[in-house]
């Protein structure tokens, strides 16, 4: 009896009851990958005359893993950065490489031999000078914007910028405390009945449009690149400590105001300029 006999009418539910548990669990690894492997078709198909290595991306863009739990998933990452010309690749609180990573990493196991692996999220982001961060879920305190405006603002910084791309926890995503270690956050369209992407579709779904974006499109140049995100929350924190001390921050408001704090001067991305101005005003009118 044919296959198609043999569950003719059947809902997709009992078609998969008849089959066993070690094949079910490859079926999304079998789509994420055939995923990966019609981008790199795409891109193979178009002319090399299209694309220019003037983009830059490697130098500009590193790719941060909070946290990933599936090993799979952080192989995965490793293939699509290879697809799409991305090079460097922070984990954090990650001891070290797992060997089914190596196994997902089809061609890019360079990538996972060279990635660096962090503590916590504030050390693996304190030398760059942007972060954007994905999020499927709308925060109160902080706002996203699309992904495609989300490129769009990666470019309008000098390319000498370093961007970092913020990925959170599969099951948890990012939580506030690690977004506030970003500049903007960002969400991928998708239909409203799914939740969000898996890790590794969201990377790649996010390299793709850098990539695309940075061969064909020329943004509008802003003039100074910001401080290091180092330099950034040293000021913010310094701009709490202030608000604190004047009573604008405590205990009621404190996890609310700090958010907003977080996220209005990491959307400014604050250059040296702009930290002396911020602090002269504050130490002038706060301080009084």
């Amino acid at each position: 009896m044919s296959w198609k006999r043999l569950h003719a009418g059947k809902t997709v539910s009992e078609v998969q009851g008849s089959f066993s548990p070690r094949l079910l669990n490859f079926f999304p690894l079998f789509w994420h990958r055939l995923g990966f492997l019609l981008v790199s078709f795409i891109m193979k198909r178009m002319k090399s005359s299209d694309f220019t290595e003037s983009a830059g991306l490697a130098e500009r863009f590193r790719v941060i893993l909070a946290r990933p739990e599936n090993p799979e998933n952080v192989g995965l990452v490793a293939r699509c950065m290879k697809n799409t010309g991305f090079e460097e690749l922070r984990l954090v609180g990650v001891e070290g490489i797992d060997e089914r990573s190596r196994k997902t990493a089809v061609h890019a196991q360079d990538i996972l031999e060279k990635a660096r692996l962090y503590p916590n999220l504030s050390v693996a982001v304190e030398d760059l000078e942007l972060v954007f961060a994905a999020t499927s879920k709308k925060r109160k305190n902080f706002p996203s914007i699309s992904l495609q405006d989300a490129v769009e603002e990666m470019f309008r910084y000098p390319p000498v910028t370093r961007i970092g791309l913020l990925f959170g926890n599969e099951r948890t995503g990012l939580i506030s405390d690690e977004l506030r270690s970003s500049n903007f956050r960002f969400a991928i369209p998708q239909s409203g009945k799914q939740p969000s992407y898996n890790l590794a579709s969201a990377v790649l779904l996010t390299l793709f449009h850098i990539y695309m974006y940075g061969n064909l499109k020329k943004a509008e140049i802003r003039g100074d690149k910001p401080l290091s995100r180092k330099k950034q929350e040293e000021c913010i924190r310094l701009i709490l400590d202030k608000l604190e001390k004047r009573n604008f921050i405590h205990e009621a408001n404190r996890r609310h105001m700090t958010d907003m704090v977080y996220d209005l001067f990491g959307r400014l991305a604050l250059t040296e300029k702009d930290r002396k101005l911020v602090l002269a005003l504050f130490s002038k009118v706060v301080d009084r």
